[in-house]
């Protein structure tokens, strides 16, 4: 979530969207887009990926010199609430007995030092998977983490470019400011 240069804080967090057994791939969308929803709700682009295997990634960029644990908060109120919100399909539990058959929202991997598999690389899957950037409109329209694998990445970057370029190239969100807007629209 950091660059060498800077270790010590964050340049991006990221919300795991991560299905139970036998939750289907449209039901991580459906979370993806909710988390997308409240994002956009607060003014904040997320950048989403399959994960490679059954899951999605959506990574938020962040201004520099963000500490880490300002930016797990972050996602812990963005992950917190499209739980609270879909109660039946989403889920903060930590405890994997206690989810049922939900999509794990998972905010805790924004700690120094952790890592979720980074755009591009291939999984450990049945499939070959290939962690790999979406736009919003595919996960409106529906995909497939199935189609996309190291046989048909290659394809695919020639066709739509770098779709994680913007996240790496983003200013990223100042969560101070975020924090002070919030405060006044609930003063009003």
């Amino acid at each position: 979530f950091s660059r060498a240069q800077s270790p010590e804080s964050a340049d991006q967090c990221a919300i795991d969207l991560d299905p139970m057994p036998g939750v289907k791939f449209a039901r991580v969308l459906d979370v993806a887009r909710w988390v997308r929803d409240e994002l956009g709700t607060l003014g904040v682009s997320g950048f989403a990926k399959t994960s490679g295997a059954s899951g999605i990634h959506i990574f938020i960029p962040l201004r520099e010199n963000t500490p880490y644990q300002a930016g797990q908060i972050f996602c812990q109120i963005v992950a917190t609430v499209v739980a609270d919100k879909h109660p039946k399909a989403a889920t903060v539990t930590r405890a994997v007995r206690s989810r049922g058959q939900k999509v794990y929202v998972d905010y805790l991997q924004n700690i120094e030092g952790k890592s979720l598999a980074c755009a591009y690389s291939a999984r450990a899957s049945e499939f070959a998977g290939v962690s790999t950037p979406l736009t919003w409109t595919e996960i409106d329209e529906g995909v497939d983490t199935r189609d996309f694998t190291i046989r048909t990445l290659p394809d695919r970057l020639a066709r739509v470019g770098d779709l994680w370029a913007p996240l790496l190239k983003s200013k990223g969100v100042d969560l101070r400011q975020l924090a002070t807007i919030a405060d006044r629209r609930r003063d009003l």
